[in-house]
């Protein structure tokens, strides 16, 4: 628990600190070079465009339509404070990073209503915490099953074949797989058959099962294609790091003199092989859910 808290803390810190390093470019290069008018037209683009129907309808000609439209993005920029220099827009944008006022999205809501980023991303953390958590402990049990497996045959044609599943796995990326694995097994058989074998996305179904299983395993049924996503990139480095582990720990002193007094083989591997790879293989998924904070 006490390395969890340590990386934890760690990851905290980094991301403060990466967060106001960004600003602070981000600050500097906008004040240094300041913002042209098509820079910010882009920047307020639903707001010009709502702006410039607004007054079309009011019948103005197009020539006192640019230079309103001149005036409101003059009028926007102040308001924003895009328009002061970087030292003087860095301390606002510190504070409201640490009060986390991080601005309001146009597209995009909460499920409470609610436009805020802050709560935007309130409202997807659950979802995100539940898949990045199951994800990994589903690829890491099976990862570390396969991994010990092999780690107790090495040589076999088992270790063989995962070692060589293992290499591909690793070099796939997540997307790829999620976007292949999304196309043949959810809008494929929906398409071909009329038949709905897993969900494209979404957390659960809408409208919501009533009765606490039925929800439990709608949920379930959602995270499946993300779960096997993951499990086909990732199981191949649990798999193949555990059975470093385990053979590392097989040719201990300990372990051939268990076999030297003819102990069976089965208590040898779980005795004096898988007892003392614990530790590390415990550590590695301890370290992987602290990890998920930075990439979940």
């Amino acid at each position: 628990m006490a390395s969890l808290a340590k990386t934890l803390m760690i990851k905290a810190l980094t991301l403060i600190i990466v967060l106001i390093g960004v600003l602070l470019l981000l600050a500097f290069i906008m004040g240094a070079t300041g913002l042209s008018d098509k820079m910010l037209k882009s920047i307020l683009t639903v707001e010009v465009q709502e702006y410039k129907q607004q007054l079309i309808r009011q019948g103005r000609d197009p020539v006192a339509v640019e230079k309103a439209i001149e005036e409101y993005m003059k009028e926007r920029a102040a308001a924003l404070g895009i328009n002061r220099s970087w030292y003087e827009r860095l301390p606002q944008l510190i504070y409201r990073l640490l009060v986390l006022d991080l601005g309001t999205s146009r597209t995009l809501q909460s499920s409470w209503g609610s436009n805020k980023i802050s709560d935007i991303i309130l409202d997807r953390l659950p979802n995100t915490i539940i898949l990045t958590t199951t994800g990994i402990i589903f690829t890491a049990l099976i990862g570390i099953w396969l991994g010990l497996y092999i780690g107790s045959n090495i040589g076999s044609r088992a270790d063989r074949v995962i070692s060589v599943l293992s290499a591909i796995s690793y070099a796939l990326p997540l997307w790829f797989v999620g976007l292949v694995l999304i196309l043949t097994l959810a809008y494929g058989p929906r398409i071909l058959w009329g038949v709905q074998i897993f969900p494209p996305g979404g957390m659960v179904s809408t409208p919501p099962p009533e009765e606490p299983l039925a929800y439990f395993l709608d949920v379930l049924w959602h995270l499946s294609l993300p779960l096997i996503a993951s499990f086909i990139v990732f199981f191949g480095s649990w798999a193949y790091g555990i059975r470093n582990i385990v053979f590392s720990v097989s040719q201990e002193d300990f372990v051939n003199f268990a076999r030297a007094k003819g102990l069976p083989e089965n208590l040898v591997r779980r005795r004096y092989i898988l007892r003392p790879s614990l530790p590390p293989i415990l550590t590695s998924l301890i370290l992987s859910l602290a990890n998920s904070i930075g990439v979940g």
